[in-house]
């Protein structure tokens, strides 16, 4: 059994290169790597990744840029093998992810889902422990050790209060995954849409505490830049509307409540107020005022 990867692509060549080079470092070679171009206005990653010669890599360039929920819906479409990761294209894998993975899965095939362990870095490589990460993993995520199962409304309630996954580290199974669909119109929480609309189907998720990627977090990202400005508060205040009432009409009151407080999004609007009042003026402020203290 092989791990089927793929890479959404849109951005910063070198660091595209580095997460290509990051699944060739893998110390297992059960992988089969795809990347998904979105018609990114440059072929230096096409040149790079056909350069590199190896049978287990595919490149793909669509004609035109769909945008990102279009790419992971193609992304998923392709996955052929049992187990299948959608990582970002700026993240890299650790040596030891594909053993870990295809472990974890061996050992709990039952898991929908595997959240395996994280690290983070920044842009320049360097481990980093921002607030939002050090509240989600040490606060929201669900208390425990060892490799665990967690499913059910606990799940949804923890993921409600605070998104603690994360997402580009993902396994997920390929049957279970394909039989959901990105939501249109949420292009910078569709990840915690997907997982919900899962979670609310029974899913079951593993948490397995070995860390095995590198997730980076830096300004030039799509939801970095959407924060201060206010843009991804308007969409998560959407999606949280739409949970609810999901959780509602399934029978999770206390989910419900959690998608209602949504407390630790209207925390980081809160965070983000110094950053936007200096950068932004009075509209970004006043845009994360009504998310940190509206309904």
């Amino acid at each position: 059994m092989a791990l089927d990867i793929f890479i959404p692509y849109w951005g910063d060549a070198a660091f595209m290169k580095q997460a290509v080079d990051s699944v060739l470092a893998q110390n297992s070679g059960d992988w089969f790597l795809t990347v998904v171009d979105d018609a990114y206005p440059d072929d230096e990653v096409r040149r790079y990744v056909e350069g590199l010669g190896d049978a287990r890599i595919k490149y793909i360039r669509k004609d035109v840029n769909e945008g990102i929920t279009e790419n992971f819906r193609t992304c998923v479409s392709l996955a052929t093998q049992d187990v299948v990761v959608v990582m970002g294209c700026d993240d890299e894998l650790l040596p030891n992810f594909v053993d870990v993975v295809l472990s974890a899965h061996k050992a709990f095939p039952e898991a929908w889902i595997i959240q395996p362990g994280v690290t983070v870095i920044d842009e320049n490589g360097h481990t980093a422990e921002p607030l939002v990460d050090v509240v989600k993993q040490r606060l929201v995520k669900p208390k425990g050790t060892g490799q665990r199962l967690v499913r059910g409304e606990p799940l949804a309630v923890s993921l409600l209060h605070g998104d603690w996954l994360y997402w580009p580290s993902l396994a997920f199974r390929r049957d279970r995954l394909q039989d959901f669909d990105f939501r249109n119109g949420l292009p910078v929480i569709q990840d915690l849409a997907l997982v919900m609309d899962m979670v609310l189907a029974g899913a079951e998720l593993l948490i397995e505490p070995e860390v095995c990627f590198a997730y980076r977090r830096h300004i030039h990202s799509a939801s970095s830049a959407k924060l201060v400005d206010g843009t991804r508060f308007h969409g998560e205040r959407t999606y949280f509307g739409l949970a609810g009432r999901l959780c509602r009409e399934r029978g999770w009151r206390t989910a419900a409540r959690a998608a209602a407080f949504r407390l630790t999004s209207r925390a980081h609007a809160l965070l983000l107020l110094p950053q936007a009042a200096s950068h932004g003026g009075m509209r970004p402020v006043a845009s994360l005022l009504r998310h940190a203290f509206g309904k």
